[in-house]
């Protein structure tokens, strides 16, 4: 041991008296170097020798590039015999692989000592490799250095990763993968879960014509079709096509999957989404690990073939449905033997279930009301910010992304169905936005309630231009039809207070106070202030589901000071973002965080996060002005001339409700139907009340499409379904004749 003592002596002075006087790097420097420095001058030389740069400085440079992945940059620092040896490709994919495999979630490292001279470097450096799976793997490596060119370039080799790769050896790491967690609604009931599932589809030339209504009647209740609808499809693809129609559970298919006569059930096993996409937009849904996302999910320990969350709640928890992967981190040789174990995590730990806030049957009564429509509905708590039910029209069904599913095909796109129309939809508010000005006045001073306006078919405060009140439009309509204009909606709404013209959602008199407003904007008068202390122009902070902004901007001109008066011009707002709002109003001014999830569940224990209201701010408004806008909202749904009074006869004489419509101009078609309001019955039915906003897209006007959902809604929260039959027709069946299907041709 001592002759080997010796020689490692002796071979470090050879290397450095080839250094010269080639200074040393790393902190403190070389202490070898500093035993044996000499203070006599060298020989002068007729050749000039270019001083060796920093070797530490370019080993470091290396390691922080190592640290962000970039192989490039690494590469760029070779020698030009490594190179040679190794393509940029390769020397990319040997880093990505071993980070990778031992799925390395972050490094450090630390410069130890040196040795140079003018063209040849040694540096020795600790790099720490902090892994998902197996823990810290740090090794200390020393690193060869050629000055070329005055440049400290690398040399090379497998070893600078890990010394255990040196011979063409290779990591492996044998993964223990936990089963996806569940997601269930309030109540319990499965939103998603592992499953055997049957695709079910129509093969139609295989139809027995005497059984095909039983069929589609069958059929349309396990898969929520109209029966009807099931019929038109038939028809218009005719024979020789498969109609995918749905996916469900050994249970649920009882009767069907035997029943023959053009019914095709096929078993598979999937991450089964529970009626063809409970809230789809909101919950989302699974794909498998893309080429972009590779990498990054092998660093967090997956083994790149799981299936990961994409949008809404499934990817927001995915830290929770996913477990925790177990993993044994092996090297093997180039013949795949094992050579030896770097580390071990070998125990998974099995994944969280998700709890929502959902209430099962307003969920479902919400699909129901919108999947014929473009649009979207919202229902929450309003002392809560708790979400009972939200549905985005038209949906999916997020059974389809599964290869193993024979029903598996693309989504059409035409109608953006993967679009979250109550948290991405952006729209005008169109008259519901009249509440936001109305605050406004109030809070301005130049406003009380009783404020008086004269309401009549045209608003000519501006220079050069007449705007019509919708009245106005009504009685365009009565005399194009050969009528007179009788009906209240049809003459002007004549001298009303300031809550009066919230009632009768009198253009005239919020364009009126839009300009004043926007003249006396030093007195308080900003809309657009009120509007952001609302909510809107910003996201609510809901988290779980992706959202949209919005948009509420400082009007330019008088022009768009009267539009946004009456939430035109380039107002948008998002339909989670005026729930939020109207739920405010209904609590007293508390401005409460939205949330979907309701508890994080472990299979053992206590939930791991619980529900909790989050207040986020208040409404400004005094508190009796406040009282005023909730008189003017109660009036709007029960004064015999408020705008939403017709279509909730019946169901105000049990129920306290208040509101406001809204009809807001498109741009492209028909306008949006809105309307938002909430519920007053907490002290009498025990239920805590809710607030309920409701967007059909081009379609005509909010009192005729927004408020009959909006009473479906508030009747299945109380009564247990809907009650009443909208003119447009019954919740859940189509108000229009269906297109073809699109199904998939007959081999």
């Amino acid at each position: 041991m001592k002759g080997i003592r010796w020689i490692n002596i002796i071979l470090a002075l050879a290397f450095l008296s080839s250094c010269g006087s080639g200074q040393t790097g790393g902190t403190g420097g070389n202490p070898i170097n500093n035993l044996f420095a000499t203070s006599t001058p060298l020989p002068t030389a007729q050749v000039r020798i270019t001083p060796a740069p920093d070797a530490q400085a370019a080993v470091t440079k290396y390691l922080e590039a190592m640290q962000k992945d970039d192989y490039t940059g690494m590469y760029d620092m070779l020698t030009r015999s490594s190179r040679d040896a190794i393509t940029l490709e390769d020397f990319s994919k040997r880093y990505k692989n071993a980070l990778n495999e031992m799925s390395t979630a972050s490094l450090e490292f630390s410069i130890l000592s040196s040795l140079l001279s003018p063209t040849n470097a040694q540096v020795a450096y600790r790099i720490t490799y902090h892994t998902t799976l197996v823990g810290d793997i740090q090794r200390d490596i020393p690193m060869n250095l050629v000055n070329e060119e005055s440049v400290w370039k690398v040399q090379w080799e497998d070893g600078l990763i890990l010394p255990e790769l040196i011979g063409g050896n290779q990591l492996a790491m044998e993964y223990s993968v936990p089963a996806r967690g569940d997601i269930y609604n309030k109540d319990g009931q499965p939103v998603v879960s592992q499953a055997d599932v049957f695709a079910i589809g129509i093969q139609t030339e295989e139809i027995d014509p005497n059984n095909r209504s039983g069929m589609t009647a069958a059929i349309g209740r396990l898969c929520g079709y109209d029966p009807k609808f099931i019929e038109d499809q038939i028809d218009l693809n005719g024979p020789g096509w498969y109609l995918p129609m749905c996916e469900a559970t050994r249970e649920e298919a009882q009767g069907i999957i035997t029943m023959g006569g053009g019914v095709v059930a096929t078993e598979y096993k999937s991450r089964y989404y529970f009626g063809t996409g409970i809230a789809p937009q909101s919950v989302g849904y699974t794909l498998s690990i893309s080429p972009e996302q590779y990498d990054a999910y092998r660093r967090l320990g997956y083994n790149g073939t799981e299936r990961i969350g994409q949008t809404g709640v499934e990817r927001w928890a995915e830290d929770y449905l996913a477990g925790q992967h177990g993993g044994i981190l092996r090297v093997v040789g180039p013949t795949g033997q094992i050579i030896s174990t770097l580390g071990q995590q070998s125990e998974p730990k099995p994944a969280d279930s998700v709890y929502l806030t959902l209430d099962g049957n307003m969920q479902k009564y919400a699909q129901q009301a919108i999947e014929y429509f473009r649009g979207a509905i919202v229902v929450m708590e309003v002392d809560t910010g708790r979400i009972l039910a939200i549905a985005s029209g038209p949906d999916f069904d997020p059974n389809f992304f599964d290869p193993a599913n024979p029903n598996n095909s693309s989504i059409n796109d035409f109608n953006e169905p993967l679009l979250n129309r109550a948290t991405q939809g952006q729209y005008p508010l169109g008259s519901v936005f009249k509440i936001i000005t109305f605050a406004a006045a109030l809070e301005s001073g130049l406003y009380l309630k009783e404020t008086p306006y004269d309401c009549q078919y045209d608003f000519t405060e501006l220079e050069d231009v007449v705007l019509h009140d919708w009245t106005w439009q009504h009685c365009q309509d009565a005399i194009a039809a050969g009528e007179a204009c009788n009906d209240s909606t049809e003459k002007p709404s004549g001298l009303l207070t300031l809550q009066e013209g919230l009632m009768r959602s009198c253009n005239p008199y919020f364009w009126h106070i839009g300009l004043d407003l926007f003249r006396n904007w030093d007195r308080g008068g900003d809309i657009a202030k009120m509007a952001r202390a609302f909510g809107l122009g910003s996201r609510t902070g809901i988290e779980q589901v992706e959202e949209e902004t919005g948009q509420i901007l400082e009007p330019a001109g008088e022009i768009d000071a009267v539009n946004q008066a009456i939430g035109q011009g380039d107002v948008q707002v998002t339909p989670l973002q005026v729930a939020r709002f109207i739920a405010a109003i209904a609590n007293g001014g508390t401005l409460y965080r939205p949330q979907i999830v309701e508890k994080i569940q472990p299979i053992d224990g206590d939930p791991v996060l619980v529900f909790k209201p989050e207040a986020q701010g208040t409404l400004l408004l005094r508190t009796d002005n406040l009282t005023t806008l909730q008189e003017a909202l109660f009036m709007v749904t029960n004064n015999p001339r408020g705008t939403a009074r017709f279509n909730l006869r019946g169901f105000i004489e049990q129920f306290d409700v208040a509101g406001k419509t809204g009809t807001a101009e498109s741009g492209n078609g028909k306008s949006h139907a809105w309307f938002a309001g909430y519920t007053m019955n907490e002290a009498n039915t025990g239920l805590p009340d809710i607030a309920i906003v409701a967007i059909v897209e081009n379609i005509g006007e909010g009192s005729e499409y927004a408020v009959p959902i909006f009473r479906a809604m508030a009747e299945t929260y109380y009564y247990g379904s809907p009650q009443s039959v909208p003119s447009f027709g019954p919740i859940g069946f189509p108000p229009y004749t269906p297109t073809p299907f699109g199904g998939v041709v007959a081999p």
